[in-house]
């Protein structure tokens, strides 16, 4: 029925709260030698505005609480962020996963993010020799991000398999779904507790994916019906 299993990498194949944390580190280390926060105190601070929530203004929102004025500070804190390099594992039984499906499908990953990011974050979850496709939007531009349709085409190029012989897992119903359900890609959402947006739901139906499940032992039901007992 299908060719090729399309992945999307953040919060499909690893903890995205994983890399946040691992990137608050090396922000913390660096927030010590400009402004004088101890790291280990940083690197708590920042990650308790995490847990409650604290979204996009993460940071001026710390500099502030200390009394600084963020505005001198905020690109170094960025750069550190995202030029960091991640300390990852994916999730328990994803990489034995993959290896089952590689025997009878050909495997794709389709990410969104800056393009270093994710290349980085890619070479942290030493995954890359189990897929036979990796396509990054951003090497097109903000433009080709998902949901835009340029990098699901790319990807079924490379893969050479029809729309409507391919498959897509991801966890985002806001971005994910709606250009590879224009193409015909079947997609399925994975929905594990605790993760980004796990509460998030699809603004229009044709945000939504075909199918839903909660962890990789579902998932594997959906891909490879025939080896469940």
């Amino acid at each position: 029925m299908w060719l090729a299993i399309l992945f999307d990498l953040d919060d499909t194949l690893y903890a995205e709260r994983d890399y946040v944390l691992s990137g608050f580190t090396a922000v913390a280390r660096r927030a010590e030698e400009l402004v004088g926060i101890p790291v280990g105190q940083g690197y708590d601070e920042l990650a308790a505005l995490f847990q409650a929530g604290v979204r996009g203004d993460t940071f001026n929102r710390w500099l502030a609480a200390h009394g600084i004025e963020p505005a001198p500070w905020i690109g170094d804190l960025l750069q550190a962020y995202r030029e960091h390099e991640p300390h990852l594992t994916p999730f328990p039984g994803m990489p034995a996963l993959l290896q089952t499906l590689r025997q009878r499908y050909r495997l794709g990953l389709l990410s969104d993010g800056y393009l270093d990011v994710q290349r980085r974050k890619l070479a942290a979850l030493g995954l890359q020799p189990l897929f036979d496709v990796v396509v990054f939007s951003d090497t097109w531009g903000r433009d080709a991000w998902k949901p835009s349709r340029i990098p699901y085409d790319a990807a079924l190029g490379g893969l050479e398999a029809p729309g409507e012989r391919a498959v897509y897992v991801g966890d985002n119903p806001r971005k994910d779904f709606l250009g590879a359900r224009q193409l015909g890609i079947y997609t399925v959402r994975l929905r594990q507790a605790g993760a980004e947006y796990a509460e998030l739901e699809p603004p229009t139906p044709e945000h939504a994916p075909h199918t839903t499940v909660a962890d990789l032992a579902e998932l594997q039901r959906v891909l490879l019906p025939e080896h469940q007992p």
